[in-house]
């Protein structure tokens, strides 16, 4: 780790509110796959991490909400919490402490302006709650998360995600189901792009792009909901 990297870890960690005392699980975090094993001080990128923050946060933010709404049936609460860690509001936070800045990224990538990139933001942010649960416990990681978070779960009605939305509008309406297809799948392994159509019978088709298959259906969803003037 270079004096500089160390220097601006020590600047992230009073963002996050913890020091570290493995500094080198946050430096891992902060790694793109594109600069991980480069250098004399090679190390792996974010995505091990980014597996466990996201079941971490997906944990946290369902006690958050357990006891937030407890008049919520188990439905309710599951739409609550797909809009609280979907990759769009990971990235929110991600922004607001500025996480782009401190990310390890080869410099083809960087001119790219990966640092920007909601999938990436979304990613990372997973990764550095992972890096506080394995170096703090969960009372380091749950103490980001409830700081950071809490204007979010705060949101005056239970959202619906767009595919629910969609699917609920089509059986109104007495038509067919939506069928998603993937049109096309482009980008390195660790930046997959997306591309999906939406179809009902009936209604004219949208296309839509994201990280992730999932991400890349619920923006069609949304595209096509838009188009026939509905709101998720």
């Amino acid at each position: 780790m270079t004096p500089k990297e160390r220097a601006g870890l020590k600047s992230l960690e009073a963002a996050l509110g913890h020091h570290f005392s493995q500094p080198q699980l946050l430096a891992e975090a902060l790694t793109h796959p594109s600069a991980a094993h480069q250098g004399a001080a090679a190390r792996r990128g974010y995505e091990r991490l980014e597996f466990l923050g996201d079941r971490v946060l997906g944990l946290i933010v369902a006690e958050l909400l357990w006891h937030r709404f407890p008049q919520d049936d188990e439905g309710v609460l599951t739409r609550r919490q797909v809009a609280l860690v979907r990759r769009e509001t990971l990235a929110i936070v991600a922004r607001e402490i500025s996480l782009g800045g401190f990310l390890v990224v080869s410099s083809g990538e960087d001119a790219a302006g990966v640092r920007m990139n909601t999938s990436v933001l979304a990613d990372v942010c997973e990764a550095v709650i992972a890096a506080l649960y394995l170096d703090g416990g969960l009372a380091a990681a749950q103490s980001f998360v409830e700081r950071h978070w809490v204007r979010h779960i705060g949101a005056t009605r239970p959202p619906r995600d767009p595919k629910t939305a969609l699917q609920e509008w089509a059986q109104a309406c007495g038509l067919s189901l939506p069928r998603y297809t993937v049109l096309e799948t482009t980008g390195p392994p660790h930046r997959r792009r997306f591309t999906v159509t939406v179809l009902v019978d009936g209604v004219q088709p949208e296309t839509a792009s994201g990280g992730s298959k999932r991400e890349a259906e619920a923006a069609a969803a949304a595209a096509l909901l838009t188009a026939l003037g509905e709101t998720a």
